[in-house]
């Protein structure tokens, strides 16, 4: 049996900003208990530090620098910088531990802190949990004075991220005569995006660039594409990419405004892989949320589906175990594990966009290849002190003794991230999926 994590989640440490969950003093304790648990040696240590736009950043990153510093490591400030661009650059530049300061695809009031090994890799379930120890004990190796770190800001790490994303692309892709319309979600990737295609050629149309602390998310990125879907139309465009806050996930919108999820994106880079010989033992790694459809497409292919829980990190660690080099989740996340540790939008992005020039097809026409069997997605918010593991089991085994599993799949969790009930019901025939989604919500009021 696991341990029960106090702070950490599914992604990180995430909460309502400024408040019991995530704060500047509970900040300060994460980065000296982070800094205490990565100081290995008598050389000196380092830490990056990256952040999306959100208001809250403005206390967290000066008190998590604070207890880097206190512990004795330099810092290194990156500013704003995808999640994917710390992940990179910690490595490349021979830092001790990375730290992304970010929610992801939240609202601009939550705020989270995500800790990356010095291999650019996320942390273990054994490394929270000895993390969170030290966050709870009282510090006895704080530095003498004369040993504080320093902290730098780093004025190129944006160029610098843009560049590792170029190292890993074929030196040969090219997008002249492709004209993009980019949704950065007024988030942290809002100047590297745009700035990457306009050099490798296209024409560029940048949407939600323009962040204010409070508009990271709003009605943008990949969880709220309609506005891309709207301008990709308006343009004539051929493509849309969305991004999400901490653009560590992307969806893409094909020429004619329709919508190409992560499940979608996975079959086209696997299919593509395949036939060159780049997909490893033939397989994909997905989670519970896959839709069943791309399953049987793989089938048809002969490509193996591994399922893991709910996670980007479970998926990397199913990658990390077997060796395999593809995997990803529909809503986005897509990990290309021989080019990144870690889930990239702008990186799967562009690999979607080599396969469109190399095969010089549209991306409606790479995205024409299985219909997704319908799903209904239902999110209800709880309180937080809730034991509801019991509950969601009953309710469950109660709905699926009335239904044929054999064409239903029904997936109901607590969602690590947010203070909701996930729910998700797929079949292949969307009256059933509804009828049964309305009931789960009805067992859901008389339960919870």
């Amino acid at each position: 049996m696991k341990n029960k994590k106090k702070y950490f989640g599914t992604d990180g440490i995430r909460g309502k900003a400024n408040s019991n969950k995530m704060n500047a003093s509970l900040a300060l304790n994460i980065g000296m208990a982070t800094a205490e648990y990565f100081t290995r040696g008598n050389h000196k240590h380092f830490v990056l530090i990256g952040k999306d736009t959100r208001l809250s950043n403005y206390t967290i990153e000066p008190s998590l620098t604070a207890g880097f510093l206190s512990m004795g490591m330099n810092v290194y400030l990156t500013g704003p910088l995808p999640t994917p661009g710390v992940s990179a650059l910690v490595s490349s530049m021979r830092c001790d531990v990375g730290v992304m300061i970010s929610a992801s695809h939240n609202h601009y009031s939550d705020n989270g802190i995500k800790i990356f090994k010095p291999d650019g890799t996320k942390l273990s379930d054994k490394d929270e949990l000895n993390i969170e120890k030290l966050i709870d004990s009282k510090f006895k190796n704080l530095v003498k004075p004369e040993n504080l770190g320093r902290a730098k800001r780093i004025e190129d790490a944006g160029g610098r991220y843009i560049e590792y994303l170029k190292s890993k692309i074929s030196s040969k892709l090219r997008l002249d005569g492709l004209k993009i319309v980019i949704d950065c979600a007024n988030g942290a990737a809002y100047n590297v995006a745009p700035k990457i295609l306009w050099e490798l050629g296209a024409t560029v149309f940048p949407i939600n660039v323009s962040p204010d602390g409070t508009n990271v998310n709003e009605n943008s990125g990949s969880t709220f594409p309609n506005s891309l879907i709207n301008k990709v139309i308006e343009f004539k465009a051929d493509v849309g990419i969305a991004l999400d806050g901490d653009a560590d996930r992307c969806i893409l919108i094909d020429e004619n405004g329709v919508i190409v999820d992560g499940d979608k994106i996975i079959a086209i880079i696997a299919q593509f892989w395949k036939k060159n010989n780049n997909l490893f033992q033939n397989t994909v790694v997905g989670t519970v949320m896959t839709n069943k459809a791309l399953e049987d497409y793989f089938l048809e292919k002969k490509i193996n589906l591994i399922r893991t829980d709910v996670g980007d990190r479970n998926i990397i660690q199913s990658m990390k175990e077997q060796n395999f080099v593809l995997g990803g989740e529909p809503s986005g996340h897509i990990i290309l594990n021989n080019y990144s540790s870690t889930g990239d939008g702008i990186l799967a992005s562009l690999e979607v966009l080599g396969i469109m020039k190399f095969e010089n097809k549209k991306l409606s026409t790479l995205a024409n290849i299985y219909i997704p069997y319908p799903q209904i997605m239902q999110n209800i918010p709880i309180r937080t002190n809730q034991k509801l593991k019991s509950t969601i089991s009953n309710i469950k085994k109660k709905i699926e003794k009335r239904i044929d599993k054999k064409d239903t799949r029904i997936i109901i969790r607590k969602s690590g991230t947010e203070n909701k009930i996930r729910t998700m019901i797929e079949a292949k025939n969307l009256e059933l999926a509804k009828s049964i989604s309305k009931k789960i919500i009805n067992l859901m009021k008389e339960n919870i």
